[in-house]
């Protein structure tokens, strides 16, 4: 019978993750559990749970920092800099619906662990990108520290950067430190309506190559836009193509008129401000467009943004949806089987780019591969690293690659 590490302090964790090491017992790491269905199931018997090492350490809005434990609920983060008319830029995705759990039930290290970026990602960058500072145990149970409060800190190894995306299977996250920016005074979206999958590429790129500082750019097809909250989208009738633009109000209205008039000889235009504005994207951050598909599985494909259409084409029979310009598609295909994993695989040898399993079954979790397989360089460099951080591989053993 496997036991639980409750922790509340450093102190608590050293001693947990050591005694792991020492008996050679795999643990599976915890934050507040709304991702645990994300990625391959954890080859471990006890966990370590982190939901009780909570708390805003420092915040600073003057200096654009926050630091916070890593347990902290994402909630209760952006609820702080929001009073202060602040915000996360990076814009993390809340996948605990998607997963089957509760909207707003995620940490802080959890999305750090898993480098979870929104729409916002093609202009402010990935969650990596705001990560300042963190302190962690290894695996053999030492505390180290990397970073500091500002972004120019770094001598030698970034470890930030490592972490961020390496699923806790490298080190546990005690605390954090992130930057934050000022949020912006208006934020509207130009609508396109009724393009076709490639007609929405051809508008998205014209938009983000032009001088008006787009900060996202989503398209959902005819399928999937009646299911949007924004009565604008639902009751379109057809494809939404969704332009943003942020900023001071004067200008976010100058630049969505000249949008409007750029893109005019694609489609038919309309514009969305404020509440309706900022649902949508939450809506498209949240994958929520694949919410209704809860019997599939759901697949984060990252690609030339010219190739999106075609790539999903050639999978066929699924529900599909494009951000990040379209260099991002979320698509839901049956679970049956292997949940498509092998057709998918097949057509990215064949039009480049990776592939992760967001959403499926723990069997097909487990006998498939969730992130994109390695080639045998990278794979030994992986192992390595894996190695130096956690040799006895007690760390979430198994959650991104078998025996890892």
């Amino acid at each position: 019978m496997g036991s639980t590490f409750s922790i509340e302090n450093r102190d608590q964790l050293v001693e947990a993750v050591t005694w792991a090491a020492a008996e050679e017992q795999p643990l599976e790491v915890i934050g507040r559990g709304s991702k645990r269905a994300l990625g391959r199931p954890v080859q471990a018997a006890h966990s370590l749970d982190l939901s009780k090492l909570t708390g805003i350490t420092l915040y600073e809005p003057e200096e654009l920092v926050l630091s916070a434990r890593a347990g902290t609920s994402i909630a209760e983060i952006e609820a702080a800099v929001d009073e202060k008319n602040q915000m996360l830029a990076f814009e993390p995705a809340d996948l605990s619906p998607l997963l089957g759990g509760t909207a707003g039930s995620g940490s802080v290290g959890g999305v750090l662990a898993c480098n979870l970026s929104g729409p916002r990602r093609i202009k402010a960058g990935a969650a990596r990108d705001h990560f300042l500072g963190v302190e962690s145990a290894s695996g053999r149970g030492e505390i180290f520290k990397s970073g500091g409060r500002v972004v120019k800190n770094v001598t030698g190894y970034d470890l930030c950067k490592l972490l961020c995306g390496s699923y806790g299977t490298l080190a546990v996250m005690t605390d954090v430190t992130l930057k934050v920016l000022p949020r912006p005074q208006k934020t509207y979206t130009v609508l396109l309506l009724g393009l076709d999958d490639a007609t929405a590429m051809k508008a998205m790129s014209r938009a983000l190559g032009s001088p008006h500082e787009v900060s996202a750019a989503a398209h959902l097809p005819a399928a999937l836009s009646p299911g949007s909250a924004v009565s604008y989208v639902a009751e379109a009738g057809g494809a939404v193509t969704a332009i943003r633009v942020e900023g001071p109000g004067p200008s976010v209205e100058y630049r969505c008129a000249a949008l409007r008039r750029e893109l005019a000889d694609l489609g038919q235009t309309e514009e969305l401000h404020s509440q309706n504005s900022l649902t949508l994207w939450r809506e498209l951050r949240d994958v929520q467009p694949l919410w209704q598909e809860d019997e599939r599985a759901v697949w984060r494909l990252s690609v030339a943004p010219s190739a999106g259409p075609e790539v999903v084409a050639a999978i066929g029979q699924g529900a599909a949806y494009y951000d990040w310009g379209g260099g991002l598609v979320w698509l839901a295909l049956s679970s049956e089987g292997d949940a498509g994993a092998q057709r998918i695989r097949d057509v990215l040898g064949q039009y480049g780019g990776h592939a992760t399993l967001i959403r499926a079954p723990q069997k097909v979790r487990a006998a498939e591969a969730v992130f994109q397989p390695q080639a045998p360089a990278m794979a030994a460099l992986t192992a390595r690293v894996k190695d130096g951080f956690d040799p006895n591989r007690v760390l979430n053993p198994g959650r991104m690659y078998a025996g890892l």
